[in-house]
């Protein structure tokens, strides 16, 4: 089984086409590793019987010539995504046994490309966290452990897909980045994980937070495996009215396009307090990979940096307060009965709920009120066109920009978990391209002296991702990063 779970997701599409596996035996090897990682709790449902049926049609397929660009790929599911007869509940007691009678539009084009769904992925409740811990089926744990042998965050909210990918219980896992929900596990875990441009990936039939900042992406172990999966999950849709209708580029071929002549951007912003040594001094080792491939590295400005968190923890909240308003127990999922209609709306929602969702939905609620949205939130959105100004100056110079990731390595389950705000200072390098709407890449780059993953993050123009992965495949190479999680499917 090891062997099997060691290819890359391009390795193993190659395999299957050469007859050296079929993609029930994959599959099998998949469903094994993900029993053998349960504790890392990474799972909330795993649909063993579907995927054997997926896999046998996808080798019917291969064996006809016929296969999709992920045919006979397993695949986990962030459980955001809503999944035709299979429950999907945002991790949230809300949605409890609501099952979609629909299949949302980015893995409706995933199993059209022949991936194998094995199931559906632990995440933070509705998307709202940093750290994968306010999911109602308790928390994701990172494969990776400091010699402590103290269980670490995945990050969040998509961790549950980071630490799969990273385990080996899934060689492909979707993720959902409404303020660095894939960056920051990718670079907690080790993996690579893609925000694509705001309107690349259809957000039709995944369970909103934000709409202005929500957007789909992948998670993979290499550079290439993520192009792959973006190339097969990305697309335009009528019935996502911000979906761009912008076409995509084969981004397969710019994993080898170099980044000899680019221009790529160092902001002055992204050196903060709190920031660790270790990843200040991986962000210079980086720039220095990039020079020595080719590249000039700038010195920019993004002045309206500090402000992005704050705005963010406006903007979000207000948006999250007007999406969760449709959980009332009347139509679906959780209803607690009660002696008035009002009653039974607030004792739903407040069972159904967690801390930090109704923590959300009252400071969106508050921002939102008469007499507070023209202090708060115009005010917010106002900064917000201020900070995607500053990006748009920066396009006039270089061509990317490269920073850290995240501020520091994976922390220790529950230990931020009762301090909001320190919890919010995770996603400080991340949230800003959310609020521009840009494409975003954490590539995983080196170790700290802990052992522990550290990532750095490119930023780029809109719908330009194919020279994020150029630069994500010279940043791979130059960092030859082949460490391994101890708490793995298939390890020693």
């Amino acid at each position: 089984m090891s062997d099997l779970l060691s290819l890359s997701a391009v390795e193993a599409r190659a395999a299957l086409d050469a007859g050296d596996v079929s993609a029930p035996e994959l599959t099998e090897a998949y469903l094994g590793a993900i029993e053998e990682t349960g504790p890392l709790n990474n799972y909330v449902a795993v649909t063993a019987d579907k995927a054997m049926d997926m896999a046998k049609v996808s080798q019917d397929k291969i064996s006809a010539g016929e296969a999709g660009l992920i045919e006979g790929l397993p695949v986990g599911v962030k459980d955001l995504f809503c999944t035709a007869g299979v429950a999907s509940t945002a991790c949230s007691r809300i949605l409890d046994g609501f099952t979609p009678t629909y299949e949302s539009t980015v893995t409706a084009n995933l199993w059209r490309e022949g991936g194998v769904m094995l199931g559906k992925i632990n995440c933070d409740e509705f998307a709202m966290g940093s750290a994968n811990e306010t999911s109602a089926f308790g928390p994701a744990v990172n494969p990776w452990q400091a010699g402590d042998g103290v269980d670490l965050v995945p990050g969040g909210s998509s961790g549950g897909s980071a630490s799969a990918v990273a385990a080996r219980s899934a060689l492909l896992a979707t993720g959902t980045d409404t303020g660095g929900s894939i960056r920051q596990p990718a670079a907690f875990c080790g993996v690579v994980g893609m925000k694509p441009t705001y309107g690349r990936c259809s957000r039709w039939g995944i369970v909103a937070f934000a709409s202005s900042l929500d957007q789909a992406g992948p998670f993979s172990r290499t550079v290439a495996d993520n192009a792959l999966m973006m190339q097969a999950m990305a697309s335009h849709d009528p019935k996502d009215s911000t979906s761009a209708d912008t076409p995509l580029p084969d981004l397969m071929a710019a994993l080898d396009k170099g980044v000899k002549g680019m221009k790529i951007g160092v902001p002055s912003e992204y050196v903060m307090d709190g920031m660790d040594s270790e990843v200040v001094a991986l962000w210079e080792t980086g720039q220095a990979w990039l020079r020595d491939a080719g590249a000039e590295l700038v010195e920019i400005s993004l002045p309206h940096t500090k402000y992005a968190l704050p705005a963010y923890y406006i903007i979000a909240p207000a948006e999250a307060s007007s999406n969760l308003a449709r959980y009332d127990g009347v139509r679906y999922g959780l209803r607690v009965e009660a002696d008035s209609l009002d009653d039974m709306y607030g004792e739903t929602r407040a069972a159904g709920f967690g801390d930090e969702v109704q923590r959300r939905i009252m400071i969106g609620t508050y921002v939102l009120s008469a007499g507070y949205y023209d202090a708060y939130y115009l005010k917010a959105q106002k900064v917000r066109r201020l900070i995607r100004q500053d990006f748009d100056t920066a396009w006039q110079q270089v061509d990317a920009i490269l920073t850290p990731a995240t501020p520091t390595a994976a922390f220790p389950v529950g230990r931020k978990v009762e301090d909001p705000v320190t919890n919010f200072l995770n996603d400080v390098f991340t949230v800003p391209a959310n609020l521009a709407g840009l494409p975003g890449m954490a590539v995983p780059a080196g170790l700290n002296t802990e052992g522990l993953p550290l990532g750095l993050q490119i930023l780029g123009r809109p719908f330009d991702e194919a020279t994020l992965y150029s630069i994500g495949r010279v940043i791979e190479d130059a960092a030859g990063f082949d460490a391994v999680p101890a708490r793995r499917a298939g390890g020693v």
